[in-house]
């Protein structure tokens, strides 16, 4: 902190270092999975990535570009967040763990960005390599 941080913000840090030796052990939880079949350090690999992501209660949701959430049914719609969806919308697009990483798995070879497959990715990806080579 610097000379100016307030000496309340002094005061709570140091309440807090106190009170940390009494409070429960940290859990740690995956939050988020990428599902890509383009390789991870590649230039476009964001764009044709599919997520999963932990929505709590054991339920966890698959999103692709941001705001395109995957139903039960193969079909994508826009929005992921729950406070403006009902019980059946949110029950049709939230899965178990392994259902949810296995529709990714289904869905990331299907993934097209503005007109592009993954094969047109790929091979894009091995021109670059040569004309880097």
């Amino acid at each position: 902190m610097t000379d100016r941080t307030p000496n309340w913000v002094h005061a709570v840090h140091q309440r807090a270092r106190q009170e940390a030796p009494n409070t429960p052990q940290p859990t740690v939880t995956a939050v988020e999975y990428t599902i890509n079949c383009l390789p991870d350090d590649d230039l476009d690999s964001h764009l044709f990535e599919v997520r999963v992501q932990y929505r709590g209660a054991g339920r966890y949701a698959v999103i692709r570009g941001g705001d395109m959430c995957l139903g039960a049914d193969g079909t994508w719609d826009h929005g992921v967040k729950e406070y403006d969806r009902g019980d059946d919308w949110l029950n049709a697009h939230r899965f178990d763990l392994d259902t949810a990483l296995s529709l990714a798995k289904e869905q990331a070879p299907l993934v097209t960005v503005n007109g592009h497959t993954v094969t047109d990715a790929l091979r894009l990806r091995q021109k670059r390599a040569e004309r880097d080579a």
